[in-house]
């Protein structure tokens, strides 16, 4: 499987990572997810250089992930903002803070503390189930084929792209 080919994989998790799934894009979307908008504040956040960050904007842009607004004229300029589908993305995101919170804390203890609006809060993210609203944990959850799964003995789309080059290349 080739970094490159995995947005064509019949595997969710394969097209997520082609999206999102370098330490660039997934710290661009923690900025985004603390209200950051602007180029200069996501460099000035993170370190990263102009030519990565303008590479990885236009990339969750042209995904639908955010949206380029502009916010100035002259010179043009554009603040980055979440789209629904990069909204989409915040239980991913929680869910990583939430590993990071349980297995890589040191002793000045959690960076950052997340309330609830709506009850005031502090709380830990928990993934339950869509339909009995019970916690969810690996060892309880089974899968099975869903409708755009690769059929049985179909080869991945690397392999099914190699063999139609060489079958035309006959």
């Amino acid at each position: 499987m080739k970094w490159d080919a995995l947005e064509e994989e019949p595997c969710s998790l394969a097209r997520t990572i082609g999206v999102i799934g370098d330490r660039w894009t997934l710290l661009i979307l923690r900025e985004c997810f603390l209200r950051k908008r602007r180029f200069e504040q996501f460099q000035s956040a993170l370190g990263i250089t102009r030519h990565l960050l303008a590479e990885r904007l236009k990339k969750l842009v042209r995904n639908g992930v955010l949206r380029r607004v502009p916010y100035q004229e002259s010179p043009k300029r554009y603040e980055y903002i979440l789209t629904q589908k990069g909204l989409d993305l915040h239980p991913i995101m929680m869910a990583l803070v939430h590993w990071g919170d349980t297995h890589m804390l040191d002793e000045r203890g959690r960076p950052l503390l997340h309330e609830h609006k709506k009850c005031g809060k502090l709380f830990d993210p928990v993934m339950v189930c869509s339909e009995c609203g019970e916690p969810l944990f690996a060892k309880e959850v089974i899968t099975h084929p869903g409708p755009g799964a690769r059929p049985a003995g179909r080869q991945p789309a690397e392999q099914e792209a190699k063999a139609r080059r060489d079958q035309r290349a006959v």
